[in-house]
C-alpha cells in the first residue's frame, strides 16, 4: 500500500488527540496528528477547563485522579496564555442531604489520598461571599485547577512536532481503517495504530461506536476580578447534570484570570443545532443565580454551544475498536475531556511503547461493549501488554 509511514496516526487535534500526539512521540515514536480545522477546536475551544478529580465510579475516580496529578507536572511547563491556575473546586451544598454527600465525598478522597476540607455555612460564606445566604456549606478539593484548553492544546502540538511528530492541519479525513488515515485530497497515511480522537464526531469515522452528542452552553461574563474565587458546582450536579437522555442544568462557575467568569452548565441530547437555545440558556442562568443572585447585576458578553462525546456507562472508549484492530478509540469522555486527556494519553503511549501503564486500562477498553467475551479478552490483552 502507497502513503507515508508512521508508527501512529492520530486524527483529530484538539485536547486529546494533542496529548496523545506529545505522549506518543515523547516515547520515541513516530508521530502523525490530522486535523481537519485547526488545533484545539471543538470540544477543547467550547470547553470550561475544569481539571477536577471525579468519583462516580472507580474507574472515574482513577482516570481523573491520574490525569490530574499529569496536568499538576505538565502545568510548570506551560506557557501564561493556558491559563493554569490551581483554584480548587468548592462542592457547594444546599441543604443537609447534600452535606451528607460532600461528607461522603471527604471520606471517598481522604480514603485514596486526595487533600479535601469540609467547610461550614460560615466558613462557606467567608471562601466565597458572593453566594446566597442559608447554604449548608461545601466540600474544598484545593488541588483541582482550572486551564484555557486552546491554548494547551496548541503547545502539545508543539512538543509533539519538538519529537519529530508531522502535523497534517487543514486536512478531511474520509476513512480510517486496516492501517491508513485516508485524506481528503488522496493522500494516505499508513501506520499500525491509528487513533480516532475526534470527541463528538467520533461516529462518522467509526460508525456504531456507543457514542452520543451532547450538546452544552456556556456564557462568559466581562471582567469582574475577585468576584469569585473558587470554582464553584453545586453538588445537586452529581444527579442532574449527569443523567443520560434529559435536558438537565447544573450551577457551575469558574473564575478566569482575566478577572471574567465562565457560567454554565446544560446538557441536552437530540440537539445538534450548533445555535444557542434560549430556554436552555434562561435555564442556566437563572439557576446560577439562586447560588449567587449577584450575577444577574453582571454583564454577560458572550454565549455559546459545544458538543460532548458521552457513553452509556459515562466512561471514555480509550483502546482498540470492536471491528479493526488498527483502529484505537480515544473518544467518548463526556464532559471531562480535558481533565482525562493527559491519563488518556498516557495509557495509549503506554500500550503503543509496551510500557508499564499509569493505571489499569480494562475499564475503559471499548471491548466492555461487545458480546464476544473471547474478543473482548483478545483486545484487552492488546492494551494491557505494556502493564506489570
Amino acid at each position: 500500500m502507497n502513503g507515508e509511514r508512521f508508527d501512529v496516526v492520530i486524527v483529530g487535534g484538539g485536547i486529546v488527540g494533542t496529548a496523545c500526539a506529545a505522549a506518543c512521540a515523547t516515547a520515541g515514536l513516530r508521530v502523525a496528528l490530522v486535523e481537519r480545522e485547526v488545533i484545539g477546536g471543538g470540544a477543547t475551544a467550547a470547553g470550561m477547563g475544569h481539571i477536577v478529580v471525579m468519583d462516580d465510579s472507580e474507574a472515574q475516580f482513577a482516570l481523573t485522579r491520574c490525569s490530574q496529578l499529569l496536568w499538576a507536572r505538565l502545568a510548570r511547563e506551560l506557557p501564561s496564555c493556558a491559563e493554569y491556575e490551581t483554584t480548587g473546586t468548592l462542592w457547594v451544598a444546599a441543604d443537609d442531604e447534600e452535606m451528607a454527600e460532600a461528607e461522603r465525598k471527604l471520606s471517598f478522597y481522604r480514603e485514596r489520598d486526595v487533600p479535601t476540607q469540609l467547610l461550614s455555612a460560615g466558613e462557606l460564606a467567608k471562601a466565597e461571599p458572593s453566594l446566597r445566604t442559608g447554604l449548608a456549606g461545601a466540600l474544598l478539593v484545593p488541588e483541582d485547577a482550572v486551564v484555557y484548553p486552546p491554548s494547551v492544546a496548541l503547545h502539545l502540538a508543539r512538543v509533539a512536532e519538538a519529537h519529530g511528530a508531522t502535523l497534517f492541519v487543514g486536512q478531511h479525513v474520509t476513512r480510517i481503517a486496516e492501517g491508513a488515515v485516508h485524506l481528503e485530497g488522496g493522500q494516505r497515511l499508513l501506520a499500525p495504530r491509528l487513533v480516532g480522537a475526534t470527541g463528538a464526531w467520533a461516529m462518522e469515522l467509526n460508525p456504531g461506536i456507543p457514542v452520543k452528542k451532547r450538546k452544552g452552553h456556556l456564557v462568559i461574563t466581562d471582567r469582574y476580578p475577585g468576584f469569585i474565587r473558587h470554582q464553584l458546582v453545586e453538588l445537586g450536579y452529581l444527579r442532574s447534570a449527569h443523567t443520560i437522555g434529559e435536558d438537565s442544568v447544573a450551577f457551575n462557575l469558574q473564575p478566569r484570570r482575566t478577572g471574567q467568569i465562565l457560567i454554565g452548565s446544560s446538557r441536552q441530547f437530540g440537539n445538534e443545532e450548533t445555535t444557542v437555545d434560549q430556554r436552555m440558556l434562561t435555564a442556566m442562568l437563572q439557576r446560577a443565580t439562586t447560588y449567587i443572585p449577584g450575577l444577574s447585576t453582571l454583564q454577560a458578553i458572550r454565549a455559546w454551544t459545544g458538543f460532548r462525546a458521552a457513553t452509556p456507562d459515562k466512561l471514555p472508549l480509550i483502546g482498540p475498536s470492536i471491528d479493526d484492530d488498527s483502529v484505537w478509540l480515544a473518544t467518548g469522555h463526556e464532559g471531562l475531556g480535558i481533565t482525562t486527556a493527559l491519563g488518556t494519553a498516557a495509557l495509549l503511549a503506554a500500550a503503543f511503547a509496551e510500557r508499564k501503564a499509569p493505571i489499569p486500562a480494562e475499564p475503559y477498553l471499548p471491548a466492555r461493549f461487545m458480546q464476544s467475551s473471547a474478543t473482548a479478552e483478545t483486545l484487552k490483552e492488546s492494551l494491557c501488554n505494556g502493564q506489570e
